[in-house]
């Protein structure tokens, strides 16, 4: 793994999805990590096409899928606790803490989250 490993929120992959030209160029030669949050919440977006859902099956094929384990549940959970976060931004900043890598996102709410190595997109 190299210095380009990342955990990307689902916002960045749904701007991307949108044709969103610079977030797309942002992500280039980066290794994707997703916690399985977001890919539940891209397969879940309401009333999309036929290829819509082939181009968010793509993307998520294009990353590393990172599944709920323990130390990642703990994690979320002790976030929430701390933080007015929702539960599925709780388990996508436990799953980048986990992993020790950095969070892409558009949400300036993570930026509130102590020992987060977080980077906000402005979009």
């Amino acid at each position: 793994m190299s210095g380009n490993n990342i955990v990307v929120d689902t916002n960045l992959l749904i701007y991307v999805l949108g044709g969103n030209k610079h977030v797309a160029g942002f992500l280039e030669k980066k290794e994707l990590f997703i916690s399985v949050i977001t890919e539940m919440e891209l397969l879940g977006l309401y009333d999309v096409s036929p290829a819509g859902i082939k181009a968010i099956k793509n993307i998520i094929h294009d990353c590393f899928l990172v599944e709920l384990n323990s130390e990642i549940r703990n994690l979320a959970v002790s976030l929430k606790q701390k933080n007015k976060i929702k539960l599925p931004d709780a388990i996508i900043a436990a799953t980048a803490m986990h992993l020790n890598f950095t969070l892409f996102t558009a949400d300036k709410k993570f930026s509130k989250i102590k020992n987060l190595n977080c980077i906000i997109l402005e979009i």
